[in-house]
């Protein structure tokens, strides 16, 4: 009686792993096609765009370096500044930025050299020193390995013109290098993080902001306290938002997808990166990151069918492997990079170290960041 009650509770418990994983494959399709959908043309808004200073704080010559930050040199924004900030006066990122001035003397760069501190996030103090060089009243933020095309700046600062408007966020995909492990690393963008943001965004909810872009007003900024309300927070991208919704502000999703460098070359880095989003994204919604196991498909359809082979199973795999292969697919297609069948053999793999990534994240709250150790704790400060 007991044995029979045994196997029929893993066969229960095999059907409703394949179909939470096939429903979630199919549910982050239904998004990931819905929010790659064209916007409607609108017709040109007469008013020139406003001034507005781009900010990147930088630490030392990062893969591509060079040709990520030529992008925001060729912008075709009427008018803006370019503030690049590092602590460090021998940083090597100093001397690729003296490149682009050299290369762009009409465009307005200032490079701004401190080595001051202001809390246990550096990215935070390096972006308090540079604060006080942005002439523009519209700022933009974007990490150092964020690769942009020519209307990008005109796109996303649009959206500020609207007061209600708190912050201007954007998805990216992945830029990967030769190595294997920078192809998972691109894998994890673009099929796991870009899809789940794309199935919330769908449902209403626009509780999130991310470094590759957060464009917003210098009043807004002033309004929750500045850059010093993060100076001691790990997630400052998310908190940054947060603030500015809990002060009444929308955050707005653009429609420009920006690229973004997965470099990678070694398994332990690719954990160590990934290791540290995953506790970052726990510290930020520790309920909904306890049921993120449902979205790594893969080892859920084949645990699944070991648990409750039949026919009914064979068909929710069928379902989620389909979902999560079109998924794959057409992030390819937003991306704009070609579709190579031999990354399809990745899939359970990436799906695999995710799900294993994610029980490690479970487990503590240590990350490591450009040579610190931090706790992403859950009231998301970084001591």
């Amino acid at each position: 009686m007991s044995s029979n009650w045994l196997l029929d509770t893993l066969h229960a418990v095999g059907i409703a792993l394949a179909f939470a994983a096939a429903g979630y494959a199919c549910v982050a399709l239904w998004a990931v096609m819905k929010g790659s959908r064209k916007p409607q043309r609108v017709p040109p808004d007469p008013t020139p765009p406003r001034p507005a200073s781009v900010l990147k704080p930088l630490h030392g010559a990062e893969p591509r370096l060079y040709e990520n930050l030529r992008s925001f040199c060729r912008q075709t924004h009427p008018e803006y500044q370019l503030v690049f900030g590092v602590r460090d006066p021998e940083d090597s990122a100093i001397a690729v930025v003296k490149r682009l001035r050299g290369e762009f003397p009409q465009r307005s760069i200032a490079m701004v050299v401190d080595p001051r501190v202001h809390g246990a996030n550096f990215k935070v103090s390096n972006l308090i020193n540079m604060l006080p060089h942005a002439e523009h009243d519209l700022l933009v933020l974007a990490d150092a390995d964020i690769h942009v095309g020519p209307d990008y700046l005109t796109r996303v600062t649009a959206p500020l013109a609207d007061s209600g408007v708190g912050i201007v966020t954007c998805l990216y995909y992945g830029i990967p290098g030769p190595s294997l492990w920078s192809r998972l690393g691109r894998l994890f963008i673009d099929d796991w993080f870009a899809p789940s943001v794309r199935l919330s965004h769908a449902f209403g909810s626009t509780r999130f902001a991310f470094g590759s872009t957060i464009a917003l007003r210098r009043d807004s900024l002033q309004w929750i306290g500045g850059f010093e309300a993060l100076r001691d927070i790990l997630a400052d991208d998310f908190w940054l938002g947060e603030l500015t919704r809990r002060a009444g502000l929308r955050t707005v999703l653009s429609d420009v997808v920006v690229g973004t460098e997965v470099s990678e070359s070694k398994l332990k880095d690719l954990w160590s990166h990934e290791l540290r989003w995953l506790r970052t994204i726990r510290s930020i919604a520790p309920s909904g990151f306890a049921m993120t196991f449902v979205c790594f498909t893969s080892p859920l359809l084949l645990l699944g069918l070991a648990l409750a082979p039949g026919a009914f199973t064979l068909g929710l795999a069928a379902l989620g492997g389909g979902a999560r292969l079109l998924l794959h697919f057409l992030q390819r297609r937003i991306s704009d990079q070609a579709f190579a069948w031999h990354e399809v053999l990745l899939i359970p793999l990436r799906d695999a170290l995710l799900l294993m990534e994610w029980a490690a994240a479970l487990a503590g709250w240590q990350v490591r960041w450009r040579g610190q150790v931090l706790h992403a704790r859950g009231d998301g400060s970084a001591p």
